[in-house]
Formats: structure tokens, C-alpha cells, sequence
């Protein structure tokens, strides 16, 4: 088995790690502090230029074509300097993978090439709702058949790139007399519609130069062929993306975890505690050792995950394990880098708490830890029964 990256996803970890190092590691500290929207998505635009947003997508609508393995990969060299522009990137790619895998021609020309180019911003999924999280299909946003109109009612939270998304995808309930997740349809809808509201956004632990919005509809009127895919197929839509988006948050909370490690461990170079360099202890070596380790089979996992979708075989349990573990493994990581620097690591002086609260979402948004276990573990229960 190779484990090696070919020529062009390496040529795309080169240009990522580059571009993370040079344009968005100098920057992710104001960023976090400060409110600056126009250098945040100066980057975006620029990553667009780059390829970074449709780098599964076909280049007949503007992507880069260079597979998903690419894409882990490209997320880790992103998220190891700024997270909150790699989520972007991470939500960007899996709306225009869902316009494309689902999308009639014209709403596949009309949308994805303005995502991959930079003309929109960003894309957003609107999912997750006040009452349906980790159980989606409990979602009651609903979307009632009108003349040649649909018109939408609800509201959704803790949407990614609410502020400045060009198109959402949002579910909503089309057939409310089928059991629980059986009526559900996908549409995109636009900012600005009547009666579309792009709500507050949250204040976050970490992250924070990746806006998280609340949506509301109130009877918000949107065209027939708004509509995406099949009627009443939602929901079977959700779960799917919901796997392959595991991939991306995966890849990010890797890049994070090992961001944190690598400067915990140069610090570990320099610091000098009785009279000796603190990366001379066995306390801090094993650390050290353990993490990278960790972290290590993270990327394998990830990239396992990644290939199988790639080559268009089943992958849902092993983005799963692989999402599990690499948002575990990054939250360790941090709190480990954490210890070896001390109480310098606690402040802002140094990028460990940064990357501390940043990777603590992790294992919440895309689906919580809790929920992966129960994925695989059904899977695992299905294959022996």
C-alpha cells in the first residue's frame, strides 16, 4: 500500500502550507481578537483565486479537481495557522460537492462557479436547528408548496458563514404527515429573499473570525426550482454530506492539533528549568511522543477516510473514526501543549490558548463525538448481524 502523496496533492499541500504560513499564520491572532471582516475575507478571496474552494469539483464549473485526499490534506496545512478560515474553506467545498452531486445544470452553473472563484464569499448549510442538533430529523422549519413559490418557515442556529454566505442549503420539512425524517427536502435559498433574516451572531470561545449566524424564514418565498434534488429526500442528503464533511473538520482539527505541538515542543527547546532544557524530561518527552503518535494515526485515519470516498466506495463509519479520533486527539494535544509551556501557555503571549479554544469545537460541530461512537458502533453491530 502507498501511503505517499502523488505529485499534484502534493503540489496542493505545498501551495496550502505556503500560503497558510505566509498570508493567514502573521494575521490568525488579530483576527481572533479584532473584528476584521475585510482582511478575513481578503484570504478567502485569495484561497478562492488559488483553488482552494472546489477542490473536488469538476473544472467545468471552476474546481480544481484534485480529490478529496487533497482536500484532507489541504485542510490540515490551513487550519495549522488560522481554523476559523479553514471551517470556511471545510463548509465552501461540501455545499459546492452538493450542488454538484444533486443540483439540475442550471442551478449547478449559476452557484458553484461563484463559490470557487470568490464571487460568493462562502456557502452555507442550514441544518442544525434550536431543537434539532445531534437528532436533525426533529427539524420543524417547513416549506409549504405555493402557486410556483415555496414558502419557508423556521429558523436555524449556529450556521457557518451566515454573515456573508452567497447561497445556503437548507432542509426543511416538505410532507409532515410521513414518520420523522421521511418528508424532508433540500433548497437554496439566497440571501435577501423576502422574508429571509440573517440573525445575530454568536458569541464563540474560539473561532471567531468565522461568523456563526442564526437564519430565520417567515414566510419567506422562494422559487419552485429552488428545490434540489428529489422531494422529500432530504434527509438521506443530510446524512451524506453530514459523513463527508467529517473528512474536512477532521483534516482541521489535525492541522490545529499539530500547530499546538509544534510549539509547545520548540518551546520545549528553549525553556531552561533546573539547569536543563525542559524538553530533557522524561515528563515532557513522553508528551511529546505521545501526541505526535496520536496524531499521526489521526492523518492515516483521515486519509483512509478520505481515499475511500474518493474512489467512490463506503466511508460514512470511517469518516466517522477518523473525525472521532483526530477532534479527540487535537483537544489532547492542546492541553498537553498547554502543560509544557506553563502558565505562558495559558496566556495570549503565546498561540496555545488560541489554538486550545479553537479546537474544542471540534468535537461538537459536524456531528459531537458522542454521536460518531454511536455511528460506528451501528455500524460495526450491522456487519456482524
Amino acid at each position: 500500500m502507498n501511503l505517499d502523496l502523488n505529485e499534484e496533492q502534493k503540489l496542493i499541500q505545498d501551495t496550502a502550507r505556503e500560503f497558510a504560513q505566509a498570508e493567514l499564520a502573521p494575521v490568525a491572532a488579530s483576527l481572533d481578537q479584532q473584528d476584521d471582516e475585510d482582511l478575513f475575507h481578503e484570504n478567502l478571496k485569495k484561497l478562492a483565486e488559488l483553488g482552494f474552494m472546489g477542490l473536488n469539483i469538476s473544472d467545468e464549473y471552476g474546481g480544481a479537481e484534485a480529490g478529496v485526499v487533497a482536500f484532507s490534506a489541504a485542510m490540515t496545512e490551513i487550519a495549522r495557522a488560522c481554523a476559523s478560515t479553514a471551517v470556511t474553506v471545510s463548509v465552501n467545498n461540501m455545499v459546492c460537492e452538493v450542488i454538484q452531486a444533486l443540483g439540475s445544470p442550471d442551478q449547478r452553473e449559476k452557484y458553484i462557479p461563484r463559490i470557487c472563484s470568490g464571487e460568493f464569499l462562502a456557502g452555507a448549510f442550514g441544518l442544525t436547528e434550536p431543537g434539532a442538533g445531534s437528532d436533525p430529523a426533529s427539524m420543524t422549519t417547513s416549506a409549504v408548496r405555493d402557486g410556483d413559490s415555496w414558502l419557508l418557515n423556521g429558523s436555524k442556529i449556529f450556521i457557518t458563514s451566515g454573515s456573508c454566505a452567497g447561497v445556503f442549503v437548507v432542509w426543511a420539512v416538505t410532507d409532515p404527515n410521513v414518520s420523522k425524517g421521511k418528508g424532508v427536502s433540500v433548497f437554496l435559498v439566497e440571501p435577501g429573499m423576502e422574508g429571509f433574516t440573517i440573525g445575530k451572531a454568536e458569541k464563540k470561545m474560539g473561532q471567531h473570525a468565522s461568523k456563526t449566524n442564526e437564519l430565520l424564514f417567515q414566510d419567506c418565498r422562494i422559487p419552485a426550482d429552488a428545490l434540489i434534488g428529489k422531494l422529500n429526500d432530504g434527509f438521506r442528503v443530510a446524512v451524506a454530506e453530514l459523513a463527508g464533511g467529517r473528512i474536512g473538520i477532521g483534516s482541521l482539527a489535525l492541522g490545529v492539533g499539530l500547530a499546538a505541538m509544534d510549539a509547545a515542543t520548540s518551546y520545549s527547546l528553549e525553556r531552561t528549568q533546573f539547569e536543563k532544557k525542559i524538553s530533557e524530561f522524561q515528563a515532557i518527552q513522553w508528551k511529546i511522543a505521545d501526541r505526535y503518535t496520536d496524531l499521526e494515526a489521526a492523518r492515516l485515519l483521515l486519509m483512509n477516510a478520505a481515499y475511500l470516498k474518493e474512489q467512490g466506495r463506503s466511508f460514512a463509519k470511517e469518516a466517522s473514526m477518523a473525525k472521532l479520533f483526530a477532534t479527540e486527539t487535537a483537544n489532547r494535544a492542546c492541553y498537553d501543549a498547554m502543560q509544557i509551556l506553563g502558565g505562558y501557555g495559558y496566556t495570549r503571549d503565546y498561540p496555545i490558548e488560541r489554538y486550545t479554544r479553537d479546537a474544542r469545537i471540534t468535537t461538537i460541530y459536524e456531528g459531537t463525538s458522542e454521536i460518531q461512537r454511536l455511528i460506528i458502533a451501528r455500524s460495526i453491530l450491522n456487519d456482524f448481524s
